[in-house]
């Protein structure tokens, strides 16, 4: 039998974001945390996470799966694919993140932070208690090493912030000031969300290189034993240092918490089914409400739960590579999707019961609206104007069909915008343009779908689409590879189209750069796999970045938004409002919910072993 699960009661407030910037920070006073507007929800001395079970026992274990292989151990630089859990396990950053709101950060390797009204510098302080794993104090030295390192070697997705920071440097025993080149509210939070690694470990090594050494971390766990590309299991540490922390209270529960890797998404099943691991994310709505009848959830030895959420849906679909000449003229763009038969697909695959994604900010207070710009989001906009793809301004909305797979209405839509863009039907049944060249291009996925595409498997999607290309003449190649060459191919942009998950907060800032920045375009390991280089979006993600205050961040996103659902770059799907979890009834999680719901920093954050509850 399902569990019911509770959603906290979170006031209309948080879940639309804070209130103005006000309060003690404004006179730069160190502070136990720090929040993108207003103050943090909880109070200084607070007892524990509002979602964590402070009296959760400690002990057992928990084993997960995943699909695919790895090769490195170090998952802070652009080469290699990294295992699971090293990052979230091992190493801690300076402020921990509470996900029972949109944005706040309070101390973890740091005991206080301050920072001026303008945010022009951010210092931090250190606990003096806090410890790298072999016993080591965590220095000054070492925070100013990782941030400098990171910046200059490491992944794509630490240069962008590391380009603001005009200086950083030690000003105590325990304190630095990172100073920035331009005010913007985000980046001392940013600042305090960056791992901390051993400088000490590194002297000597190029931290680039693809290598299986483990980073000496100060977290709850440190890795136990690891067999490259087949599992890895992390045990938890007995003298952590931050065990007492208010903020750690009711989490890292486990004794351990294993990693199995397995061919495909559909072998993690089977090994979940057979007792192999603990726990599985059910991706299809279909199969969790027919496909769970084994012996296991018959007999009560597997729990079936459903966790709701509040997040973003995000966007999560196929995203057309615009650096491809196929696919940089908006109305191929617009016919492709009007051809996705999304009300067909969602009665076939899922009975109809999941919502598309209408934005990429949809299901939350900063998705835009569908209708003809209004007031400061109109004004946003019009300076770009004469260069954004039509509907950003009228008016975009994704389109209806009438759910029978033929699709004919959108059909003839698509066929005569592809005309206006110079392709037509031949007399064999081919699009072909001017010059006899057929409409081709390639589907990139990965074999064996999984996690890496967020809430369903993709290949059912694509069977039913790709039939659909074929009543207007195109004949797209689909090609499967396995993990190591899909993320090779989707790493240097090397397709025409891939499916492309890319999961949103409710608060949008640096990262938005990385997803669909200009400077994305040619850098290798960027999330902007679309290739957008649009002034609009560049500059409407500066100005998020450096909104004053609630109201003028929410008409912001809602104008980014606008701009990159008109701009055609994904065909969107669906998104669920709650994960789908199976597990054995011996690990549990507490009954008051994080506004995040399933996402980073609950599983297996604040869940617990017990055999009887």
């Amino acid at each position: 039998m399902m569990r019911p699960v509770f959603l906290q009661g979170v006031a209309a407030g948080l879940l639309a974001l804070a209130p103005l910037w006000q309060g003690s920070m404004a006179h730069a006073q160190p502070q136990y945390g720090i929040a993108m507007y207003g103050e943090p929800a909880l109070p200084e001395g607070f007892g524990a996470l509002p979602y964590a079970n402070p009296d959760a026992p400690k002990g057992g274990r928990i084993r997960m799966g995943e699909a695919g292989t790895f090769d490195s151990l170090n998952p802070y630089i652009l080469t290699g694919r990294f295992a699971q859990g090293i990052s979230d396990y091992t190493v801690e950053t300076l402020m921990g993140r509470s996900y029972d709101e949109p944005f706040s950060l309070y101390g973890l390797l740091a005991q206080s932070v301050e920072t001026d009204p303008a945010r022009t510098w951010v210092e931090f302080t250190l606990r003096p208690q806090a410890r790298f794993s072999d016993g080591s104090p965590v220095t000054v030295e070492d925070v100013i090493w990782s941030y400098e390192t990171l910046g200059t070697q490491g992944h794509p997705r630490y240069q962008n912030s590391w380009g603001k920071v005009a200086s950083i440097e030690k000003t105590g025993e325990r304190t630095l000031r990172i100073t920035f080149t331009q005010p913007e509210r985000e980046l001392a939070l940013i600042m305090g969300m960056r791992p901390i690694l051993q400088k000490a470990q590194y002297e000597g090594k190029n931290f680039a290189e693809l290598t299986t050494e483990a980073p000496i971390g100060s977290g709850p766990y440190v890795l136990d034993r690891v067999e490259t590309g087949k599992y890895i299991t992390f045990k938890r540490d007995p003298n952590w240092w931050g065990k007492d922390l208010a903020f750690n209270q009711g989490k890292w529960n486990f004794d351990e918490i294993r990693y199995d890797y397995f061919g495909d998404g559909n072998v993690v099943f089977e090994a979940f089914k057979g007792g192999e691991i603990d726990i599985w994310r059910e991706l299809n709505s279909a199969k969790w409400n027919g496909n769970y009848d084994f012996p296991a959830v018959q007999s009560g030895e597997i729990v079936k739960d459903e966790i709701p959420h509040q997040r973003p849906s995000g966007i999560n679909g196929l995203a057309f590579n615009t650096r491809k000449d196929i696919f940089k003229d908006w109305r191929v763009r617009q016919a492709l999707i009007d051809v996705f038969n999304f009300e067909f697909m969602n009665q076939a695959l899922n009975d109809g019961s999941e919502p598309r994604i209408t934005s990429y900010f949809s299901n939350s207070p900063l998705g835009m609206s569908h209708d003809a710009a209004q007031g400061r989001v109109a004004q946003l906009l019009q300076p770009f104007a004469d260069s954004l793809p039509p509907g950003t301004i009228e008016g975009y909305s994704l389109p209806v069909s009438d759910g029978k797979e033929l699709n004919r209405k959108n059909a003839r839509k698509a066929l005569k915008l592809l005309g206006e863009a110079g392709w037509t039907v031949a007399d064999d049944g081919v699009l072909r343009n001017d010059q006899g060249a057929p409409f081709n291009f390639e589907i990139l996925l990965r074999q064996g779908g999984g996690y890496w595409f967020g809430p369903y498997d993709p290949q059912p999607i694509i069977d039913i689409y790709v039939e659909a290309l074929s009543r207007i003449g195109i004949f797209p190649k689909v090609t499967t590879t396995d993990d190591a060459q899909y993320v090779a191919r989707t790493k240097s942009f090397d397709f025409d189209m891939a499916w492309h998950l890319v999961a949103l907060s409710l608060s949008p800032g640096n990262e938005q750069k990385l997803y669909w920045g200009s400077q994305g375009v040619d850098q290798p390991g960027s999330r902007n796999w679309m290739g957008i280089d649009s002034p609009a979006v560049d500059a409407l993600t500066d100005a998020l970045l450096n909104a004053g205050d609630q109201e003028e961040f929410i008409a912001t996103a809602h104008a980014l938004d606008r701009v990159l659902t008109a701009g055609r770059y994904i065909i969107p799907a669906w998104y669920s409002k709650f994960s789908r979890l199976a597990h054995i009834k011996q690990i549990h999680y507490p009954e008051t919910l994080p506004l995040y719901g399933d996402w980073t920093g609950f599983l297996p954050d604040v869940w617990w072993y017990e055999e009887t509850q």
